[in-house]
């Protein structure tokens, strides 16, 4: 039985699907121009008003995870080319790549390629995001000012395991792009900040011990 927080949507070639655990409303599904989604129509997306090949570029475009979608040709989505986090602007972590998140269900399909990851400490459904920065008045304009050793290859898999009641331990090839898109930092192996107190955010510098930050 498929979960009732996710919603599917028949096409002819291809079907959408949209996952209401990890959705963050970020727009960028119902702002994309074309027919396919259209806010306030039932159903409000409609595989078979684009072409095979736009539904996907659109549905790649979530950065959440939330929207995914089954090719009837058998043609599954493809990781990037290389593993990125945007550290955003009061925001969450915006990660793309080859994703191997510890603890993810295996029905969410969209996190093994895309997520938003909670670095203000309060998201109900941590490690993702769920839009509690919002409330809770989180600010960090996401600059980054280390460098990282550097990478020697792109891409494979970026392992992301959040630690109990401490941050998140990421290793594999990695570029972190501060909110302003610059490339601020390259390498294999860092520590996140997902309780929102670093001094050194987006790394962690140990205060999750300090504010008594729980990841449950």
């Amino acid at each position: 039985m498929s979960d009732p927080k996710v919603t599917e949507y028949p096409g002819g070639e291809i079907d959408v699907s949209w996952d209401g655990r990890l959705c963050i409303h970020i727009g960028e599904c119902g702002n994309a121009a074309g027919e396919l989604f259209v806010g306030g129509r039932d159903p409000w997306c409609v595989p078979d008003t684009s072409t095979k090949a736009e539904v996907r570029e659109i549905v790649e475009r979530c950065p959440s995870g939330a929207l995914t979608y089954r090719d009837k040709d058998g043609t599954p989505e493809a990781a990037p080319a290389d593993n990125r986090v945007l550290v955003s602007y009061d925001g969450p972590l915006f990660v793309k790549g080859e994703l191997a998140i510890e603890g993810a269900p295996e029905d969410m399909p969209g996190v093994r390629f895309r997520a938003a990851l909670c670095r203000c400490g309060q998201s109900a459904n941590k490690p993702f995001c769920d839009n509690s920065h919002l409330k809770a008045g989180f600010q960090d304009f996401g600059s980054v000012g280390e460098r990282g050793p550097g990478l020697e290859n792109q891409g494979g898999e970026l392992r992301v395991k959040p630690l109990t009641d401490g941050p998140l331990l990421v290793n594999g090839n990695l570029t972190i792009q501060a909110a302003s898109g610059r490339v601020a930092w390259e390498g294999t192996q860092a520590a996140l900040c997902r309780c929102g107190a670093s001094k050194n955010k987006p790394f962690c510098d140990g205060s999750h011990k300090d504010v008594g930050f729980r990841s449950d």
